[in-house]
């Protein structure tokens, strides 16, 4: 395999990844992580330096995929808003799908912050409810929030199966009690329901498992020349890339 090639899509692989990130969504609900603004964020300094926004940034000495695992290990130790959640639980399925070594030689320089990810977590976006499958990150949109309480204007979760949820900081939920959550947190006396957004989010299957095959040429790097990640958001329609 060249280097650069990504095969076409396999399916026994996709299948196999969506399984990781409902058991890593799993794992992470029973770790004991707390939700939190970014302004009260908390990290293990052992492995991640908190930055002035709230965000955890790799630590020099030691390699990224301990530092992504000792989140699920020592939970208690972390805590961040709900964004941080989706990629930190698609970092720990693409370890396992992938194996340490290919994560440490990929994903390096790790930078964690709202949906600001590395490069090579390529993500693909659908806006079909019914596309939607176990293992995508979906979004619950709160259009009615609290303008005192930002953090509420939406809920990101992974879809566990046909009606089950996990979203960092409420749990795992049916659809209507994730809507229910949110809805406790409207503006005093609108009736404007939260609700389930039309779009979901994946990751590029196909890449990733070609990352895990990669034989030859050099590390690809997950940054652009300014040393800046991919930055996305699942809930509005705009999506930048740096």
């Amino acid at each position: 395999m060249g280097y650069g090639y990504t095969p076409p899509a396999n399916p026994a692989f996709e299948m196999r990844m969506r399984g990781e990130i409902i058991a890593a969504a799993r794992a992470m609900n029973a770790g004991g992580t707390d939700f939190s603004t970014f302004k009260n964020s908390r990290c293990n300094p052992r492995f991640w330096t908190r930055t002035a926004n709230g965000g955890f940034e790799l630590n020099a000495n030691v390699t990224p995929s301990a530092a992504i695992n000792d989140i699920f290990v020592n939970g208690q130790l972390y805590a961040f808003e709900c964004a941080m959640a989706m990629v930190m639980i698609l970092y720990r399925a693409t370890i396992s799908m992938i194996g340490e070594a290919a994560f440490n030689r990929y994903f390096t320089g790790l930078f964690l912050w709202d949906w600001s990810y590395d490069s090579n977590l390529k993500m693909i976006t659908t806006f079909n409810l019914a596309e939607l499958q176990p293992g995508d990150v979906v979004y619950f949109k709160n259009p009615d929030h609290d303008p005192n309480k930002p953090e509420w204007q939406g809920e990101n979760a992974i879809m566990l199966s046909a009606d089950r949820y996990y979203g960092h900081g409420l749990g795992i939920k049916s659809a209507s009690e994730m809507i229910t959550s949110l809805n406790r947190q409207r503006v005093p006396g609108s009736r404007t329901s939260a609700y389930l957004a039309d779009e979901g989010l994946h990751p590029d299957f196909a890449y990733i498992a070609s990352l895990g095959n990669a034989r030859f040429g050099p590390p690809v790097s997950g940054k652009d020349e300014a040393g800046e990640a991919i930055y996305s958001r699942i809930g509005v329609k705009s999506y930048i890339i740096r």
